[in-house]
């Protein structure tokens, strides 16, 4: 058995050094597949960071100032509740300063420097509206109206939120999905045509195999091992540019005003691990079916 191990690594390295031009070519578009690919999942993430407040279909969010008073905050609540005369409200939920900063720790998760200014304290409390009504006008003139009570810090709209991180996630997400199941599909074909060229190049030599009772499973093994070599090499790849990019933006985003919405685009560290070995393992199936395809159909050579 140790023999046989030795023989499949050893002969798996031959022929990974033999195509060494094919091989990089395979380990590259497959590193810029998985790179793509990791990216839309971080992109898709840091957009769902930035909706977690809009969860529950709320429409507006009415922020108090951390220094209102109780009495501003009644005020705040019976406006918000007489307004059923111009609109109807569904839901009217108040979240008291510790609430918001339990919902700000998932919001600016990945974003110490932000989350790190803000305390149970400073941070506003919050109303969060949920209107019947269908009509963006009618909200917005009732925004309007909220902003100006004694108290108010802001008002914000799902509708503005909504509008920049639906057309901007949805156009990422899909240009990035086509092309890296593109390049998913070239690279399979390139560690197919790496393994092809490499088992037509020792033809004689599987000849000779065979003639002296090699099984073909004892024949596939090394030339399967190196097309999973080469899935593995190109994910490895893969997960060291989105770190360098991830980290690029992180420190990027590190440069703006804190508070502002840009910085809930920060992807936690723990989802990125995750990403990555989803990565690694998607590598492996690459390299792992493009080898398999190959050994199975050229093995009679």
């Amino acid at each position: 058995m140790i023999a046989r191990i030795t023989y499949a690594l050893r002969e798996t390295w031959a022929s990974f050094r033999r195509n060494l031009t094919l091989t990089a070519a395979a380990v590259l578009t497959s590193a810029i597949a998985l790179l793509l690919v990791g990216t839309t999942l971080l992109i898709q993430r840091a957009f769902e960071n930035l909706l977690v407040q809009w969860r529950g279909d709320v429409e507006m969010i009415v922020f108090v100032r951390s220094d209102a008073s109780p009495d501003q905050i009644a005020f705040v609540d019976s406006s918000i509740r007489q307004a059923d005369t111009i609109v109807d409200v569904e839901k009217l939920q108040y979240l008291d300063k510790t609430q918001t900063y339990e919902e700000a720790k998932r919001i600016f998760i990945g974003d110490p420097v932000t989350l790190s200014l803000l305390t149970p304290e400073n941070i506003p409390s919050q109303f969060k509206v949920v209107p019947l009504t269908e009509d963006p006008a009618l909200v917005r003139s009732l925004s309007e109206q909220f902003r100006s009570l004694p108290g108010v810090e802001d008002v914000a709209l799902a509708e503005d939120e909504f509008q920049v991180i639906s057309t901007l996630s949805q156009f990422i997400r899909v240009v990035t999905l086509v092309m890296s199941i593109v390049l998913l599909i070239v690279a399979v074909g390139l560690i197919w045509n790496t393994i092809r060229t490499a088992m037509f190049a020792r033809r004689r030599e599987i000849e000779v195999m065979k003639l002296v009772g090699a099984t073909n499973w004892f024949i596939r093994i090394p030339f399967m091992l190196e097309g999973l070599l080469q899935g593995l090499l190109g994910a490895l790849a893969a997960c060291g540019g989105l770190w360098v990019l991830n980290s690029a933006w992180t420190n990027g985003v590190a440069g703006f005003k804190p508070g502002t919405g840009i910085s809930s685009l920060i992807v936690p560290s723990g989802f990125l691990s995750g990403v990555m070995l989803s990565m690694l393992i998607l590598g492996a199936i690459v390299g792992a079916v493009g080898s398999a395809i190959a050994a199975s159909r050229f093995l009679d050579v």
